[in-house]
Formats: structure tokens, sequence, C-alpha cells
């Protein structure tokens, strides 16, 4: 068995360019960098075609490896538990199969395995768990990159089922003898060290084990990544917490833009977010609250029950700590009756009891004024802001006096939608549906709570709910059944069936514009844009520009729908009749539109992949592409693109910063392909007016360029007496008309007087040229 899998990954990515497969050697060489370091998006948008391309290849060594990274990322990134526990099932038996079991990556599969039910429930798996480790550890080698995984893992086992001098002795006896086989332990392994010494009351010990693993992680080639500056961080504010110095802990601790947009790291922002209260270093608000809530709500959906009432324990102490009664209430029934989704609740009932008896120990809240008068008096504890724009009071405190009122008169219609909201508000969803379903399980045909319900349910992401509602409303209230569907459906990136449910709510009311407008986006996505831009002329035929509700007016968002769909169905005339109620000046009248507008990145994201490119906008829906990507990628230079013109960013305040700037937008689809080919030159850098001179040699031709590298880029040749040189690798995009017998000659014409020659093997290929030359090259130079 190959014992080095990133050597084995190095070959495989090697092999997969040589046979032309480059996305999914992109997709190999990316996939691990963007789990570990947080990118989930990036994990995402390169998948599902990589996975496709590993299985019609058959090549099921990179399925295991790619399926093992993407899981990495639910299970550790994201802290999925029931939601991912399907695939760590069907990949643990996958890569245990007769062609797989041999992959350097099979055995992390296991790793994934345990992660996936720690987050179910750690303690109430920790039989499970380590059996399978007991199982699979005797057949690694200690000194593999896997060794060191499992041992991990095992520690965490038994961490989880309090005996953590044991998981300490265990982990130092897995480093020692990892480090005796000649392994390298890694950072993770002595971040778990510290925590399990700072959780053993030993918190100075750990940060003498962070600072000596720092230090050492620090001299080799790549050092620390973006996920390791967080991590020792984030341990180290724990650390210095429990040690009581406030400071120091203040200084470490991440900003909770990190946690929010890191789901692994909030658990223990939370832990060390306790800690500093109690020193009085941290202020305990509303707006922490509410962030713990939200968190503690995804955790629920994704089914990672234990890590959700850890969290829910940290967030209700606070709670209470700062007076918030009803919130801390509100808590603990959830903890309550989230204890059924355990095996094993010892500790975490005894917890959630304690919280309880915290919380009603608070005094209750006195109505201020009679149940009627509620509404009216919250209102009037907010301010108005300065720029007219109301703020509601603390949004705990009228919280609670809505549960108050609401426990004095349950039946008030007023009073259960405003505790709702505040309950929604204050990131606990789940609170406002069971107060919602209560009402339209006893009266189905009350439209405002079920469309408050609706509402609630879809934020929540509670698809079991929807599908209930749903069904409750299909027969005496359609509409708004269809309507939901249609939201889920969308939400879930259905377009065909958020479409199909569109169009039977339009069957049943034909005047309906906000269901054209989701319909509409719908078929865009589907690149249905006939279909859309039917829509969008409904829509203004029905629209009543005269109406007070905007709801039943046009917008001009309606209108740049439209633009969309008609630039991308070529109905310049369409077009250019919504430019002109938008204002929008056009150069020519009537005909294609064809202008130059500046410059903007545009970001397409398809079943290819995500990529991004330099582009100039040509009109109020289109830009042409000026940077030359990959042979096989989506987009490429001279392709003609319809975009969205909404930009993903807002320009910079600064004045200076702002004359660079141009925004970033989504492509829609391809409408015109250029028809370039692109290829690859390489080689040592012949000098910047050398370089210059090519590039707009080639650009005067017709071609476009694009230099890929920069001053890092660096070659060191097997030529006896060349040392370092500066590289450069650029890429050429030529035109249809030119073949590539003919590019291949201009490239050598052009590079012929360069001290050092160039290497262009792709080209050199599909023109029929003496490939061996760049072959030599590639190899003199190291390229």
């Amino acid at each position: 068995m190959t014992t080095d899998i990133w050597a084995w990954v190095h070959q495989t990515h090697a092999d997969l360019v040589e046979a032309g497969h480059y996305r999914l050697a992109e997709a190999v060489a990316e996939i691990s960098g963007h789990a570990v370091n947080g990118r989930p998006d990036e994990v995402d948008a390169i998948f599902p075609e990589a996975l496709a391309t590993a299985r019609a290849l058959d090549l099921p060594w990179v399925e295991v490896y790619l399926r093992h990274w993407r899981l990495q990322s639910l299970v550790s990134e994201r802290q999925q538990g029931v939601k991912a526990l399907s695939e760590a099932t069907s990949l643990l038996e996958f890569a245990h199969r007769e062609e797989t079991r041999e992959c350097p990556q099979s055995v992390c599969v296991v790793q994934d395995f345990c992660i996936c039910h720690a987050r179910i429930d750690g303690p109430g798996y920790v039989r499970e768990r380590l059996a399978i480790l007991d199982e699979t550890l005797p057949r690694i080698e200690p000194e593999r990159n896997c060794f060191d995984c499992l041992t991990r893992e095992y520690c965490a086992a038994l961490d989880d089922d309090g005996r953590k001098e044991d998981a300490l002795a265990h982990l130092l006896a897995g480093e020692a003898k990892h480090r005796a086989a000649g392994g390298d332990p890694s950072l993770s392994m002595h971040l778990k060290h510290a925590d399990l010494l700072g959780e053993l009351g030993r918190p100075a010990e750990g940060l003498t084990v962070l600072d000596k693993a720092e230090a050492a992680q620090r001299k080799k080639p790549y050092g620390l990544d973006e996920d390791d500056e967080r991590s020792l961080a984030m341990q180290r504010a724990e650390l210095h917490a429990r040690l009581g110095d406030a400071e120091a802990a203040l200084a470490q601790l991440l900003h909770i833009d990190e946690p929010q947009a890191h789901a692994d790291l909030r658990l223990q922002w939370a832990t060390t977010v306790e800690l500093l209260v109690a020193l009085g270093a941290f202020e305990n608000s509303t707006a922490i609250g509410r962030a713990m809530n939200t968190w503690i709500a995804y955790l629920d959906e994704v089914g990672a029950h234990r890590r959700c009432l850890d969290l829910l324990v940290i967030a209700g102490r606070l709670a209470v700590a700062r007076g918030s009664r009803a919130v801390a209430l509100t808590l603990a029934g959830f903890g309550e009756r989230k204890l059924a989704d355990l095996r094993r609740t010892d500790g975490i009932t005894e917890e959630l009891a304690a919280l309880r008896a915290s919380a009603e120990a608070l005094p209750a809240t006195v109505l201020p004024v009679p149940v009627a008068d509620i509404p009216g008096h919250l209102e009037s504890l907010g301010t108005q802001n300065p720029d007219g724009s109301y703020r509601p009071a603390d949004p705990e405190a009228n919280l609670a006096i809505l549960a108050a009122a609401h426990e004095a008169e349950p039946t008030d219609d007023h009073v259960v939608g405003l505790l709702s909201q505040y309950y929604t508000v204050l990131g606990l969803p789940g609170e406002a549906a069971r107060l919602l379903w209560t009402r339209v399980e006893a009266d189905p045909d009350d439209d405002g709570m079920a469309s408050a319900l609706g509402d609630v349910l879809l934020r929540a992401r509670d698809e079991e709910g929807i599908a209930r509602l749903a069904g409750l409303l299909a027969a005496n209230n359609p509409t708004r059944s269809h309507w939901l569907r249609g939201n889920w459906a969308m939400s879930q990136g259905d377009w065909a069936e958020a479409a199909r449910e569109c169009a039977e709510l339009v069957a049943i009311d034909d005047t309906v514009l906000n269901t054209r407008r989701m319909w509409a986006a719908a078929a865009r996505r589907m690149g249905d844009f006939t279909t859309a831009q039917r829509l969008w002329a409904e829509l203004f035929e029905r629209a009543d520009e005269e109406a007070e509700d905007p709801v039943l007016r046009a917008h001009p968002s309606d209108r740049w729908g439209m633009i969309i769909a008609a630039t991308a169905n070529r109905d310049w005339a369409a077009v250019r009749e919504q430019c002109a109620v938008l204002d929008i000046d056009l150069d020519e009248p009537e005909g294609p539109i064809e202008e130059m507008w500046h410059p903007v990145d545009l970001r397409y994201d398809g079943p290819q992949g995500g990529i991004a490119v330099y582009s100039v906008r040509t009109g109020p829906a289109t830009a042409r592409v000026l940077t030359v990507t990959q042979r096989d990628a989506a987009l490429n230079y001279g392709d003609v693109v319809v975009l969205d013109p909404e930009s993903h960013d807002s320009p910079p305040e600064d004045e200076e910063e702002r004359e660079g700037w141009y925004p970033t937008c989504s492509a829609v689809t391809l409408l015109e392909p250029g028809g370039f080919r692109s290829y690859l030159v390489d080689g040592a850098h012949p000098g910047e007016d050398e370089l210059g001179a090519i590039v707009g040699a080639l650009r005067e031709r017709g071609w476009g360029v694009w230099v890929y590298t920069d001053d890092s880029y660096v070659l060191e040749p097997e030529i006896e007496g060349l040392g370092e040189l500066q590289g450069v690798a650029f890429g050429v995009a030529v035109p249809p008309a030119v073949s590539s017998a003919d590019a291949d000659t201009v490239l050598t014409e052009l590079t012929a007087g360069w001290r050092h020659p160039m290497s262009w093997l792709k080209l050199a290929e599909d023109a029929g040229a003496d490939t061996a030359r760049h072959e030599k090259i590639t190899a003199d130079y190291s390229l």
C-alpha cells in the first residue's frame, strides 16, 4: 500500500494532466485545501463535476479521495451529523471494496464515519467509534498521517466518554509511536493535546504545547494555513480565559464574524465567551445571544444533536446571566425535547435541569399594560433613527412581555403574531413554529397564521414541516400550498419543481405577480429564457403602476429580469424597450447591442464547476471575456456572455480605491462562443521588453493573451551551469480562423531570438509539429 497519500495525489494529478483531464486534475489538486481551510462553497462548486468525471473514467481511488474531502467539509467545517450520515455510511462501504481498499485515502473514511457519529451523539456512540478504530488502527503503519488522524479520533472518543486522563495518555502514546516510526505529528494533534490539558485544569501547560507546535509548524515548507491560524487563536483564547487572563484571551479571541462563517469554531468560541463574561471582560449582549441561537438552530437542522445541546446549554446560561428569563426557559424547553435525539443523556440531562432551575429563579415579567395595549406599548419603547427608520427596544425584553401576554391571553392573534416574529428575530424559529402550529392546526383556514408559519418554516429550512403544512392547506387553500412548495423548491435549487408549482398556482389565480417572478427566476436558472421572457411580459400586463401596494407594481428588478431574458433570446427590441423605461441611453437606436462600457469580473457556477473571468461589459446584460482560460473551461477569451448586472460587491468607500474598482457579476449563459482555442506557453522569462513585444504582436493578430505568473514563479533548470531562472507562463487564445500549424509557426517566429526556448506542448501536438523538442524543454527547465 502507498503510505504517502500526497505522493499519490501528486502522481494522480500529473497522470490526469498528461491524459488531458485538466478539470479533474485541478479538482484533485484543490479540493483538500478548500475543505480544510473552510471554503465549503468552493468544495461544492468543483465536487459534482469531478465526481462524475472520476466515475466516467472508472477511477475508484479518485472517487474515494474526492468523496472523503467533501465529507470532511460536511462533518468538520460544516458540523453536519444526521444530514451527512448516509454519505458517511455509503463511503465507508465503498472505500472497503476490493477495488478501493488499497487506496491510501480509504482508511481516512473511518475518521469521517467517527466524526459524523460524534456530531450526532459523541458519548452515545463511544462504543461503536472505539470498535471500528480498534479494528483499523492496528492495520496502519505508525509513520502514516492516517495513524495521527485516527489516534486523535480514538482520543476524542475517550474524551466524550468522560475519560480525559485516558484520552491524554492515549494521545501521548500515539504521538510517541508516530514519531518513533518517522512520522511528524500534525498541528491538530498538538491542538487536541492543549485542549485536554485545559480541560484537566492545566491551561498553562497547554499554552506551552501550542507555542512549541506553532514554532515547529512555521519551519515547515508549507507553514500555517488559514485554518491553522484560526484554530491556534481560538485554542489560545480559551486557555488564557481558563487561566483568568482576560486581556490575553481577548487578544486571541476571533471576531464573531469568524464563527459566523465557520461552524467548526462556534462551540469553542461560545465556551471562551462564557468564561470571559464570568471574568467581566466581555459584554453579554442580546446580539451574542441571537447569534448563538441561530447556531443552535443550524446544528439542529443538520442533525448535530450533541453539539446542538452543548451549545444550547452555554447560550442558556448566558441568557440567565443577562436576566433573560424568557429566552433561557425557551432554550431549556427546546433542550429537554431534544434529549429524545440522543442515545446517552447522562450529564446533559442534569445540565438542562440546572438551566431550567436558574431560569425559573429569575423574576417573572409583569405585564406593564393590559394585553390589548401591548403592541402599542412595545412600539412606544422603541426609538426613531435619524434616517427616519424605527428601532425597537431590546428584543429580549419585548419577548418577555409578549410571552407573558400570550400566557394571559393565548387566543390574541396580534400577540401571537408579534411573539412569533420576536422568536424568529432572536434566532428561535423552532419556537415560533411551535407557537404558530397550534393556531394553524386549530384553524387551517386562517391564511394569516398559515402564511406566517410558512415563512418561519422556510427560514428554518424545515422540510418536514413545510411538507406537512402544504398538505394541510392543499384542499382549502391550494394557492398557499403551491406557493409554499414552490418556495421550498427554489431554496433547494429544484428549479423544475418550483416551475411546476408556480404553473399550478397561476392556473388557479392568473392575476398573481410574485408567483410569476418566482417562476421566471426558476425558468432562467433552467436556461428556459423563452418562458422567462413570456412571464415578465405577462407580469407587466397585469401590474398596476398606480397601486399603493408595491407588490402590485412592476419593480426595476422586474425590468432587469426582462432585459436578461430578452438578451439571452437575442430579442434586442424588447431589451431596448426596457432600457427606455429605465432611462438607459444606448449608442444605436436598433439592432444588437455591442458597446464598450466598463470592466467586470464574471463569476460562472454551472455544471462544469465555478470559474471567474475578467471581462468588459458590452451592454446592459452582456460582456465579452478577456481572460484566456483552460481549453475545457466553461468560458474563454472572446466569448460573449449574458450577465446579471447586479454586483456581488459594493464600491469601496475610499475614493482612491474606488478608481480602480469594477464590479463582480454572475454570468447567466453563453450568448456567442468566441471559438478561440487556448494553449499554455511556458518557460524562462525573456525580459519585460521581449514579453511585452510578443503580447503586443499577438494581440495585433487578434489573439488573446493572458499572463498567469508573477515574480514568484521561479525555475530550477536541470541544465548544468544554469542556476535559478525567473519563469513565465502565459495563455494564448488562437482565433478560430488560424490553424494550429500556423499558430505553431507564429509562436516559433516570435520567440526565435529569445535566449531560452519556450514550450507549448499541447499546441505542438495539435499542429502535428515536433513534440520531442517541447518535451525536452519541459524536462530541461523543470516546467
